[in-house]
Formats: structure tokens, C-alpha cells, sequence
């Protein structure tokens, strides 16, 4: 039996962390921003066909968080490197935008780096098939084209219905979850990307 001693000092050492998800993907990623032709550009990359997710979507530099690295903005930092090959020395201001929890079980962290203009992206074929820049002014003029779609529960076949009000007749909560697009020269950013992107956007104005 648990005794009061105990149960406090449990609780002070507790991390606190995403009651009833367990196995949350932690991930970081950062909005690179650099200044060309005198204006300020964001920068994103598309995903390589090699890669097992997504593959040739547009994303921002970033990736799942190590055990090694410190906080989540190593995290963004390290992953830029390895991607499109811009040192962590060369970012000169960084910002915290926020954090995003899915419905799927991924916690995004998000960075906005302002970086030295960088004359060539040093890729990695394995993860990044090319790199583009998009001006920031598009996105102030631009608003993003907004679709949803549903996220439905599915109960198992052996789900115990006997052991909750109403049985099968439950009334399940469907969830729309809201899927922005911005389109620009023949490129289509969407998903998490565009989530956050429309998000930076917001604090920017």
C-alpha cells in the first residue's frame, strides 16, 4: 500500500507529459529565412522520393527528436544541417513560434531562424531532392485555400459495447480537422507545413 511519503515524492520527481498518449512523436522543425533580392524569402525544401514517408512533399527542415539533443531547438538546428547543409553558426536570430499537438499522436515544436544568405545548399540525396525559396510577401497577400477532413472512430470487433451507455448506438464524435493549401508556381505546400506556416503568418501581421 501506498503511503503518503511516497506518493509525494513520486509526484515532485513526475515529468509531466500528454495524460492518456503515451507514445507521442516528439518532432522539431525550423522556418529557415533568408534575405534575396531584398526581400525576405522562407525556405523549404522537397522531400525525397527515397524517403518512406511523404515522399516528394514540401516541408521545412526538421525531424524527430534524439535522446541526444538537449531541447527541441537543437533538434531544428541539427536536422537543418543534415538536410540542406547550413551550419548552426550561420543562424543569427531564432525564435520560438510554438508548439502543435495532432490528433495522430505527433508533438511538433517550431522555430523561425533568420539565417546568412546562403549561395549554395549542400543537400543530402537521401532526404532532400531540392531546395526553394518562396517570397514572404506571398504569404501576406495570399491566403491559403481551406478544405477539411473528418477523423471517424472505429471501435475494434471486440470492442465491449455491453460495457458502455447506449451499446452500439453510441453517438461517436466525428472531428473535422482543417487542411490548408497554398499554391504557388505549380508548387502545392499543404499539411503540417501549411498549419504552422498559416500560424507564422498570424504572428507576423
Amino acid at each position: 500500500m501506498m503511503k503518503k511519503d511516497s506518493l509525494l515524492q513520486t509526484l515532485q520527481s513526475h515529468q509531466p507529459g500528454f495524460l492518456g498518449m503515451p507514445h507521442v512523436k516528439h518532432y522539431s522543425i525550423i522556418l529557415p529565412i533568408i534575405e534575396k533580392n531584398n526581400e525576405l524569402h522562407l525556405v523549404f525544401e522537397v522531400r525525397s522520393l527515397h524517403m518512406r514517408r511523404q515522399p516528394g512533399e514540401i516541408c521545412f527542415p526538421g525531424g524527430r527528436v534524439d535522446e541526444k539533443d538537449p531541447h527541441p531547438e537543437a533538434t531544428a538546428l541539427r536536422e537543418m544541417e543534415e538536410e540542406i547543409g547550413v551550419e548552426q553558426s550561420r543562424v543569427k536570430n531564432l525564435f520560438e513560434l510554438g508548439t502543435m499537438v495532432t490528433p495522430f499522436g505527433l508533438k511538433l515544436n517550431a522555430f523561425a531562424g533568420l539565417i546568412d544568405n546562403v549561395q549554395e545548399w549542400k543537400l543530402n540525396p537521401m532526404e532532400v531532392d531540392e531546395v526553394f525559396t518562396v517570397p514572404l510577401q506571398f504569404f501576406f497577400e495570399n491566403q491559403p485555400e481551406k478544405h477539411y477532413i473528418h477523423i471517424e472512430v472505429t471501435p475494434d470487433q471486440d470492442f465491449p459495447y455491453e460495457s458502455i451507455q447506449n451499446g452500439k448506438d453510441y453517438q461517436w464524435q466525428k472531428v473535422p480537422y482543417e487542411e490548408n493549401f497554398y499554391y504557388y508556381e505549380g508548387r502545392v505546400i499543404w499539411g503540417l507545413t501549411a498549419r504552422v506556416l498559416k500560424d507564422f503568418i498570424k504572428v507576423l501581421k
